[in-house]
This record gives structure tokens, sequence and C-alpha cells, in this order.
């Protein structure tokens, strides 16, 4: 089947999209079944408005002293954020990673755009081989902005240069999708692989099964 006439390139978001994450995994066992604690503690302390600073390039380091002068009852806890890095990972979403190579074997260019903090994410390319089929990965952390800020959709822009209206953009969280809208990269918004597939096939972008 022929390349879609409307989409030459897909950007693909990499966590919950590609990859499970969920500070929770690492969390759960710490905390031993006390759930009431573990809600307040991801709720109120280390929460992912906090972590989103890692994201946006500031260092585990200063992150997290930050955070347990601010909290310093729950000085342990928060000193485990970067040592329990890996165990916040629960797999890849083997489905979605499929229509990675599905897409790549119909010649289309994919680009990866992440929410990532840049001194995480050399060690996760190595150990999801997957991101090599990616020309090119645009890392919040790298890039010190984060989604939804429009500038990481223009650095996205330049990176790729190719036109928006030519680019679907898959992110599970809607603000990054109707932020990208704005600058007119088609979006979808992902639920699961399935839907996903489904919505490339009516698009003409995967063949019909």
């Amino acid at each position: 089947m022929t390349q879609s006439p409307t989409i030459k390139a897909i950007t693909f978001d990499v966590g919950n999209v590609l990859v499970r994450w969920d500070p929770r995994l690492a969390y759960e066992p710490l905390f031993h079944g006390r759930d009431e604690e573990l809600n307040y503690f991801l709720n109120n302390i280390c929460t992912l408005a906090w972590h989103t600073n890692h994201d946006q390039g500031i260092s585990f380091a200063d992150n997290i002293l930050s955070l347990q002068k601010k909290f310093p009852e729950h000085t342990t806890m928060i000193g485990l954020f970067e040592d329990q890095w890996d165990n916040m990972f629960g797999g890849i979403i083997e489905d979605s990673v499929e229509l990675l190579y599905l897409l790549k074997e119909h010649n289309y260019t994919l680009f990866a755009l992440t929410n990532f903090p840049a001194d995480k994410f050399s060690d996760f390319r190595e150990q999801n081989h997957f991101m090599n089929l990616f020309h090119d990965i645009i890392v919040s952390g790298e890039e010190k902005i984060t989604k939804p800020d429009p500038r990481i959709y223009q650095i996205l822009l330049q990176r790729t240069d190719i036109a928006a209206h030519e680019t679907l953009f898959i992110d599970d969280r809607m603000e990054n999708l109707v932020a990208a809208q704005k600058f007119g990269l088609q979006t979808h918004l992902f639920t699961t692989a399935k839907k996903l597939k489904s919505e490339l096939q009516l698009r003409g972008i995967l063949p019909a099964a």
C-alpha cells in the first residue's frame, strides 16, 4: 500500500505510549501495603508536578534535596526517587512497539517527542532498542522545555523539517495534543495500541486487516 498523501511523518510520545511508566510501581513495595500512606506520598510529596522539574533539566540531586528540605519527615522516601527510577518502568507496550516496526516497513519517518530527564535518557535508549527506529528524538530534559509548552513543538517542527499538517502526533495526554493542534499538527489521543492501529488504518497509513 502506498503512503498516505497527507501524512509523511509520525511522532510518538514515549511514556505510557511505548513503555509503561508510573512511580507507583517502584513505591508500592516500599510502603508494604500501606495504600493510604502511599497515595498521600505520591499525591502530595513526590508528585508528577514535582517530577516535571527533572523533565525540564533540573538534576535529581537538586530537586530531591529541595523537596527533602520542604518535607524533612519524608527524607528517606524522597531520597529513593532516583535510586528507584528503573523500577518505575513496567515494560514495553508490545503492541505499540509492533506498530513502530510496521510504520518503518511502510517507509514513514518516525520521530519521538518525550518529557524525559536528560541524564536518564541515554541508558533508557540503550535498554530499549526500538528507540533506534526514530529518525530523531526531542527530549525535554535536553531542551529544558516540557510539553505542552509551545516552544517544544516549534523545536519539533524545526528538527523534522516536515510541515505540521503532514505530521501525526501521538500522545496519551490531551493537553499535549491541544498544544500541538495549535501548530497545525494532526493528533491522536493514545489509549490502547488496538485503537491506535485502527486510527492508522482509517487514515490509510497502514493497510486494513
